[in-house]
């Protein structure tokens, strides 16, 4: 029997317009995203998605990953057998440094084709399910503080219980009033977290985070930019609240060095950072082993990224502080899925057809569409 190859790629650069302005500690973003959507076809037909989603400030940009994924990659993944994506996947990495969010796009189109072909979903070809539901967190990051807190109180009797508000954008004082206004709303009822994204100088970020730890956040995201792994550390022994690793943990060489350095008590496994589902796994595995749980961390993906990162949880037990995959519902005006991931309860739903469960609507990407490559 004949292997299928890849007979087709096209590529669309996607920019949609967002709700709400969001402060994130750097790179603050308002009125639209930019992501990268890959569609793979096979010899026989069948088609799988995906999604390169970088970030300026985080990991690049969505144009760099058009080019690389039109350029520099096309080349190699067209007339590539289908079912050997680990084989492909090294040929990349070989090929073209960097650019993990254009890999993870290549690679959760292929199994997407995988999943269809044999009838079964990403998370069963990772394999197989631990969970069938995620408990979503939100983050509080909108400009206007009252209209997060009239967000939450809609969202709080729906059962979305888990909040991370972004600090150390705004004066010290008022990510302090922030909380303690969430605190004496809410009380318990929520799961509250912080994410400072790397906005403390390591001078007197001690101080700063014990303030907060009186609001008792289930952790402290990334207080210190990702070089100071030393002032990790020091963080992570002083403090009473888990301190969760984003930026200085990329790979898994990174995972390694957290784990040797004892820098974290947590991390966030980000495909857009990982470069890949099974490269997540493998840094999972080493969190796994030195007892940290991981936290599904998104940069601003769409429907596609966040389907492949609902599959990948699901099949990954370690994966179990939730997730933050709101993008869809609740930020992007219109998404490019026929039906949007379900959110029910506070928790997203596992997609449970094959592939990542997903239907794509060809006319939403067409609408939203600024650059189109095919061959």
């Amino acid at each position: 029997m004949t292997e299928a190859t890849i007979e087709r790629l096209r590529l669309f650069l996607i920019e949609s317009p967002i709700k709400m302005a969001r402060l994130q500690g750097v790179g603050n973003v308002k009125g639209t995203v930019k992501r990268v959507l890959i569609e793979l076809t096979s010899r026989d037909g069948v088609i799988g998605w995906g999604e390169a989603a970088p970030w300026e400030v985080f990991t690049g940009t969505p144009e760099a990953a058009f080019s690389a994924l039109d350029i520099y990659l096309r080349p190699i993944v067209l007339g590539k057998p289908v079912r050997r994506i680990r084989a492909l996947m090294a040929e990349l990495d070989r090929a073209l440094v960097g650019h993990a969010e254009a890999k993870v796009a290549i690679e959760m189109a292929l199994l997407d084709i995988v999943g269809k072909s044999s009838g079964l979903s990403v998370a069963d070809l990772l394999g197989g399910r631990v969970r069938d539901t995620i408990p979503l967190s939100f983050s509080i990051a909108d400009p206007d503080f009252a209209a997060d807190l009239d967000r939450m109180r809609k969202m709080v009797p729906d059962g979305n219980v888990i909040y991370k508000v972004k600090t150390g954008v705004k004066p010290h004082r008022e990510d302090l009033d922030h909380l303690a206004a969430i605190r004496k709303e809410f009380g318990d009822k929520v799961d509250l977290r912080v994410d400072y994204n790397q906005a403390l100088a390591p001078f007197g970020a001690i101080k700063i985070l014990r303030d907060v730890e009186e609001f008792a956040p289930t952790f402290i995201e990334q207080p210190v930019p990702r070089k100071f792994l030393d002032v990790m550390a020091q963080l992570t022994a002083a403090l009473e609240t888990p301190v969760l690793a984003d930026e200085s943990c990329f790979d898994r060489r990174d995972m390694m060095e957290v784990v040797r350095r004892e820098a974290a008590d947590a991390v966030s496994i980000k495909l857009m950072k990982a470069g890949g589902l099974f490269e997540a796994q493998a840094i999972m595995a080493i969190a796994d082993i030195a007892g940290l749980p991981g936290y599904g961390g998104t940069l601003w993906e769409g429907g596609i990224g966040l389907a492949a990162g609902t599959q990948l949880i699901a099949a990954t037990p370690g994966i179990s502080l939730g997730c933050e995959f709101y993008m869809p519902h609740h930020v992007l005006t219109e998404d490019v899925l026929e039906e949007r991931v379900v959110n029910r309860g506070g928790h997203v739903v596992v997609p449970d057809g094959p592939g990542l469960g997903i239907r794509v609507s060809e006319a939403s990407i067409r609408a939203n569409a600024r650059v189109l490559a095919e061959a």
